[in-house]
């Protein structure tokens, strides 16, 4: 046999054999609690519906669109509204329970305004008897059919992951045993607003700057590592969807959710929000991944005066520069990697040639513009409670019509419920068909699969443990706390401190609560070579770290938005004392773009910003340890007056006249 015909020979065997390994896809690991296992030819399949038969929707040999196509015909139209509600969902004992709804059992009165009304939202103390939630009650994932569910409790890895473990046993039991999926909204930041809705605030998992901080590091590969890191941890303990991020630009000052974003200027914040969807999800939906829900569309930073949907007198959205466009940006980019769910805002549009009514109602902002001319084909997530706490331009409506209304929009689940009884009645009336149903159960299955919780949703507690916040992950993330921090004035030279510096730190923050509302911080393990000293009279240096707050979202009153230090828990007297006797270096926690112009008069020669960050990485900075490289995300505005006269939809760059005192885009370094 000559020498090219043993090559073809062999290059016809590769093949032969690569084909059949294409045909013969590998066995998956599968994981089951109550649903037998089934072997066909050498292969195992999960007996999901007991039926004792490999079902198409069990397949996982079979294209993903076949599966959905043979579960929807299976489905009950009981089963596909249950589908479509997405249920906030606790730990039974964590605390969060107001005494009166100790174990209040899931029905229709429990809906998201209880929640908002609970104390100790943020002590946690699950019971490790107890693992199921309220709302994961037998009668709950059984005959409600839930199978969507945001976590809002804060507890170990290990318990989180045997919790999620339950909640997949109890939904594998059911007629089905379609698995259900649990998101949360962000876990890995340093924030100062930890309210319900925004951030789980301290957690068990790796700690990052604030989504500002991460902007401002200009480093996207580190942002995609973020991302990446941040998922291997969410998928450990069973989170399979982030209610996150914000592609919202903060072009209006005032907003009280600036400090989610990743700032005002639409190209960088389109970058970020690529580099975290890909980090997240991967080039594509897989059993690794963390699936997104990138919000909210069309962009909710340009608020009239910069008052919040959530509430009656935040509803109206406008763009006084004509700059809707621009606020696009960041989700065509989110598109364009992937996302796999888009979240209208509540705020409906004044001033525009769409209809007036919340985006989660508006046809030409969902079918229009979000599917057609932005070419989203992903799942389409209502905020939580537009159907029955902030249904703004439809108040009048029934609450079947409102889903009537939302489900023509193009909504495909819905948050802020707990019982689909007026959904199911939409379409039993007539109003909905069942087939505009099955498009968004389609959409919501798909997902289910890509992610392969039909084979395994179950998590392994132990390797959970191991994995959230170890110190391979926290390394990276204390690099991305130091980078993230803003040097924008050293003119009399004070940084980097010079070694034996004696420095009196005092950081400013939050003293509604009845507490002082500045500390004197003394680390523990002094590793800087500086001598920090108990009272400022001791001090070489003053270094004052401000954090102001401005009550958090859920604290809005409706009174117009003052955002001065002086207005927002900053004591300017002291910290102007404090400037007059010594050297001082100023440092601002910005979770929004604060006036700083009280303890900035004279000009502060010392000057830097952060944006969520830990006292040890701001000292790395101060001490000359790390070179800070971070950039401003936002333009800090130069006077109360320049807030007031803004247009909210402008970025702070494109604003006429002097608007800032420190610009975007401004950092130094040593």
């Amino acid at each position: 046999m000559s020498t090219l015909s043993k090559t073809g020979m062999a290059l016809l065997f590769f093949c032969w054999a690569s084909l059949l390994t294409a045909q013969a896809p590998a066995q998956p690991e599968l994981g089951y609690r109550s649903a037998p296992l089934l072997r066909k030819k050498g292969l195992s399949f999960k007996d999901l519906n007991k039926n004792g038969q490999v079902d198409p929707y069990e397949d996982w040999r079979l294209p993903v669109e076949k599966r959905v196509q043979d579960l929807l015909k299976r489905m009950t139209l009981e089963e596909k509204a249950g589908f479509m509600i997405i249920s906030s969902i606790r730990m039974e004992g964590d605390n969060t329970f107001t005494p009166e709804l100790p174990r209040r059992e899931l029905s229709s009165a429990l809906e998201e305004r209880d929640l908002y009304s609970t104390v100790n939202m943020f002590t946690r103390k699950p019971l490790r008897d107890t693992f199921l939630n309220i709302a994961a009650t037998t009668r709950g994932v059984k005959n409600l059919h839930l199978r969507h569910f945001i976590l809002r409790s804060n507890a170990s890895a290990r318990l989180t992951a045997e919790w999620a473990n339950n909640l997949q046993a109890l939904a594998e039991s059911t007629r089905l045993g379609i698995p259900a999926i649990v998101a949360s909204n962000p876990r890995n930041h340093v924030t100062v607003d930890a309210s319900m809705g925004l951030s789980q605030g301290q957690t068990a998992f790796s700690r990052w700057p604030g989504e500002l901080g991460l902007a401002a590091m200009r480093d996207l590969a580190l942002t995609r590592e973020f991302a990446s890191i941040a998922a291997r941890e969410w998928a450990a303990v069973g989170l399979r969807k982030g209610y996150m991020y914000m592609a919202d630009l903060a072009t209006e000052p005032r907003w009280e959710r600036t400090e989610g974003t990743f700032g005002e200027d639409a190209d960088l914040a389109a970058d970020m929000i690529r580099a975290i969807t890909l980090g997240f999800q991967g080039q594509q939906l897989n059993p690794q991944s963390v699936a997104l829900t990138i919000k909210h569309f069309p962009g909710g930073g340009p608020q009239v005066d910069g008052q919040d949907p959530h509430f009656e007198w935040g509803q109206d959205q406008h763009y006084p520069g004509k700059q809707f466009d621009y606020h696009l940006k960041p989700f065509q980019a989110a598109i364009d990697a992937g996302a796999s769910a888009i979240m209208p805002y509540y705020a409906k549009p004044i001033g525009t040639d769409f209809e007036n009514v919340a985006f989660a109602y508006n046809k030409g902002v969902i079918q229009d513009l979000l599917r057609k001319k932005m070419g989203f084909t992903g799942i389409v997530n209502s905020d939580t409670g537009p159907i029955t706490m902030m249904p703004w331009g439809v108040e009048d409506l029934s609450l079947v019509e409102r889903y009537e209304k939302a489900l023509h929009a193009g909504v495909d689940i819905f948050s802020g419920g707990a019982d689909p009884a007026q959904l199911l009645e939409t379409v039993r009336s007539g109003r909905i068909s069942e087939k505009r149903i099955d498009e968004s159960v389609a959409r919501l299955l798909r997902e289910k699969f890509a992610l392969g919780l039909f084979e395994n949703p179950y998590t392994q507690p132990e390797a959970a443990a191991r994995i959230v916040g170890n110190a391979e992950f926290q390394k990276q993330g204390d690099l991305a706390l130091r980078k993230s921090i803003v040097l924008l004035r050293n003119d009399a030279q004070l940084l980097p401190l010079k070694p034996k510096t004696k420095v009196f730190f005092e950081r400013h923050y939050d003293n509604r609560r009845g507490a002082a509302p500045y500390a004197t911080i003394l680390p523990e393990n002094n590793t800087w070579n500086l001598e920090f000293v108990k009272t400022p009279e001791e001090a070489d240096v003053i270094l004052l770290w401000l954090v102001p707050n401005n009550g958090g979202l859920f604290g809005s009153t409706g009174q117009p938005i003052d955002i001065r230090l002086s207005h927002n828990t900053i004591d300017v007297q002291r910290v102007n004392a404090l400037r007059a006797s010594k050297p001082t270096v100023i440092a601002v926690n910005f979770s929004n773009p604060w006036v700083v112009e009280e303890v900035d008069a004279p000009r502060a020669p010392t000057f830097l910003a952060t944006f969520g960050t830990t006292p040890d990485a701001l000292l790395d900075v101060l001490s000359g340890r790390f070179n800070p490289s971070g950039r401003m995300p936002i333009s800090i505005p130069a006077s109360k007056a320049a807030v007031d006269q803004n247009l909210s939809d402008v970025p702070g760059y494109l604003k006429a006249g002097n608007y800032a005192l420190f610009k975007f885009g401004e950092g130094i370094g040593y």
